[in-house]
């Protein structure tokens, strides 16, 4: 059974991620994202001005007579949010962060009659929720990520994050097109080949959440810092300039939008979306 706190939360999302959904979107949804892409239909006997690459040549060899395949316009699309749940977003700010975005983004596929599937990961896989469509079921997506961040479900040992690992898991169970929300923090090294891999057959958008106060280091001292995920203590002189804890990142900036706990997530996403469709 969830708890109040849970349940009051669930709510207020989804009354606001509905009105936000309308203000990022402004009604032009689909015109957001790539191409569908073709689904086979059915074959055909050949007829002259047919394409020669949609020939099936093992139907041709067998029938001996020259057959080509038809495709249909991909009307529906697959939505899968990859949500980064690893120790270093357990801050509240963070978290609420990614719930909203992971919720405008859920409820704006549902009203669109689209399915939509998530994946919580660490450096692991820890649930896969299988799409499907309907209210009720991005309900339960949310339901099952508040009780991954307020209940300690990862049994408070510390969990780290593997991107490479999350997006190889998804190669493996998802074949058909998709649109893939990545939402992490990116505190992670070597997934890079794994997001061009990907991204060839899937659109995958990297949402990168930032928390101004705790991930950048300010100019003008010595600290002191506990790595979140692997408990190891570091101490860092930081004379000269402000550093950002994950600058390292090297992301398609394309197909890249950073948010930080501070910012406008709705006004960040909607110049997004807009600069995607130009």
């Amino acid at each position: 059974m969830l708890n109040k706190e849970i349940l009051k939360k669930i709510r207020n999302i989804e009354i606001n991620s509905n009105r936000l959904s309308d203000e990022i979107f402004s009604g032009e949804y689909h015109s957001f994202f790539k191409g569908n892409g073709m689904e086979f239909s059915d074959i055909r006997r050949y007829s002259p001005g047919d394409e020669i690459k949609n020939i099936d040549w093992k139907v041709t060899a067998r029938q001996r007579k020259t057959y080509i395949k038809q495709f249909r316009e991909e009307r529906e699309m697959n939505f899968f949010l990859l949500i980064d749940i690893s120790e270093s977003n357990n801050f509240t700010e963070k978290r609420d962060l990614i719930a909203e975005i992971s919720a405008v983004l859920a409820f704006s596929a549902v009203k669109n009659n689209d399915k939509v599937g998530a994946i919580f990961f660490t450096d692991e896989v820890e649930k896969l929720i299988p799409l499907k469509k309907g209210k009720k079921h991005t309900l339960s997506i949310m339901e099952n990520l508040f009780k991954y961040f307020d209940e300690n479900h990862l049994e408070k040992k510390l969990k780290k994050t593997s991107i490479k690992n999350v997006l190889e898991y998804f190669a493996k169970i998802q074949k058909r097109r998709s649109i893939i929300f990545l939402i992490s923090d990116f505190f992670d090294e070597n997934y890079e080949k794994q997001i061009k891999i990907l991204s060839k057959k899937h659109d995958l958008i990297q949402i990168k959440i930032s928390h101004k106060n705790k991930d950048v280091i300010p100019k003008g001292a010595v600290f002191t810092f506990i790595d979140s995920e692997t408990g190891e203590v570091m101490t860092i002189e930081n004379l000269n300039s402000e550093i950002r804890l994950n600058d390292f990142v090297n992301l398609d900036k394309r197909n890249l939008v950073e948010i930080s706990t501070d910012d406008d997530y709705v006004k960040k996403l909607s110049l997004f979306f807009k600069r995607r469709r130009k």
